[in-house]
């Protein structure tokens, strides 16, 4: 600061040299006016360096509580789209609260395709004409017709092996844009011809009533017992059929697949065929316990699938006639996965049945809930039948 005073006032000495007494006054002056510039100029870089600090504090500070309120907008999300998911389990049980299927009590035949390479013909089926692989439909792995009439039979060790009673199920998929139908080759029998407005079977026919017109998964449900047949696509019993000739013995699965050509071939997925049982009340007089195999979840989840209601409001109604009957409602599941996650999972899940059946009007005091993980199979791990089996609800008579 000194250099420049000197260098200031020694130029204009120079330019005013002719100036006497009045230049050291003058001197004086711009002495003054100088340092009272340089000392602006110095107030103004410190200003300007304090607000720089000031503003990378505010944005740091925004920055993080960006960052918080990005972290809270998402928690928010999150719960919003639970809450979402929530609101449509219970519409989605709620619809389905008049359905009367029950899955047989053993699984004897089961293909959720879950260890399948894609591009692959399905490991546990045989073809009988055209051709089907494992292609990837979202998250999932099923089965796809990727030619026309393409018919496929499960691989079982006995010929004939459909038993007295039995129930199949399974899930298809409609488009919405095709000629599209799924058919269902009873042996002994004629075929079931299932489309989105009309499921037949010969001379029987019936409607799934008011199905959706987007593009969407549908669960088919079949029970035999003895003569007697019922088909139910999603939540509405389609057949009714009192009486067959001939028991059924064997089951093949084929389908129209006009979209396959465009890349959307027909397909199938959770295929499962069980033999059937005894009557809930019966079983649970006789062995003080019902062991159920048709109440279904997410995988890896606790949310119930709708087909799931089927057990669930036989269970109700049975509570709802025999007002003193008190339940422990025990989940199990197969050994997959880590030990201490399924003995969790069967927790909630049994939590989520006992949310269910109070939704069904049964009081919460006359339900418990048990998670027994996977501490207690009732049958062999190392086939999907077996961990089918051993996937389970089972209601104990306290």
């Amino acid at each position: 600061m000194k250099t420049l005073i000197s260098i200031v006032t020694m130029l204009f000495f120079l330019s005013l040299s002719y100036l006497s007494f009045a230049q050291i006054d003058l001197e004086k002056k711009i002495t003054k006016k100088v340092i009272k510039k340089v000392d602006k100029e110095v107030d103004k870089t410190i200003d300007k360096a304090l607000d720089e600090t000031e503003d990378a504090i505010k944005k740091d500070g925004s920055d993080n509580k960006g960052e918080e309120g990005q972290q809270n907008e998402t928690n928010d999300e999150k719960k919003s789209d639970q809450v979402s998911q929530d609101d449509q389990s219970k519409k989605e049980l709620k619809a389905w609260s008049k359905y009367d299927f029950v899955a047989g009590d053993k699984i004897i035949f089961e293909d959720n395709l879950e260890k399948e390479r894609h591009g692959e013909f399905p490991s546990k089926w045989d073809l009988k004409s055209g051709n089907a692989e494992i292609v990837k439909f979202g998250e999932d792995n099923v089965i796809g017709f990727v030619k026309n009439k393409t018919e496929i039979i499960p691989l079982m060790k006995t010929a004939d092996y459909l038993p007295e009673i039995f129930t199949i199920e399974f899930d298809i998929y409609f488009y919405q844009k095709y000629n599209e139908a799924y058919y269902l080759k009873l042996k002994n029998q004629t075929q079931i011809d299932i489309r989105t407005n009309k499921v037949s079977m010969g001379k029987f026919e019936g409607e799934p009533g008011a199905s959706s017109k987007a593009p969407a998964w549908h669960h088919i449900a079949l029970s035999f017992n003895q003569r007697a047949l019922k088909v139910y696509f999603d939540q509405t019993r389609v057949l009714n059929i009192p009486r067959l000739e001939k028991k059924p013995t064997e089951a093949d699965f084929s389908a129209l697949s006009h979209g396959s050509a465009k890349g959307d071939p027909a397909m199938i997925r959770n295929i499962r065929i069980a033999e059937g049982g005894v009557e809930l009340y019966d079983r649970l007089l006789t062995d003080g316990k019902i062991v159920t195999r048709g109440i279904h979840f997410d995988i890896g989840k606790s949310t119930l699938k709708p087909e799931s209601m089927g057990v669930i409001n036989e269970i109700a109604n049975l509570m709802k006639k025999h007002t003193d009957i008190k339940l422990r409602i025990e989940g199990h599941t197969d050994s997959d996965g880590d030990e201490a996650f399924n003995l969790k999972l069967s927790e909630d899940r049994s939590a989520a049945v006992k949310d269910a059946l109070v939704g069904s009007e049964i009081d919460a005091s006359r339900l418990e809930t048990k998670g027994w993980g996977e501490s207690k199979p009732l049958d062999d791990n190392s086939s999907s039948e077996g961990k089918a089996n051993n996937r389970r609800v089972e209601f104990v008579k306290t």
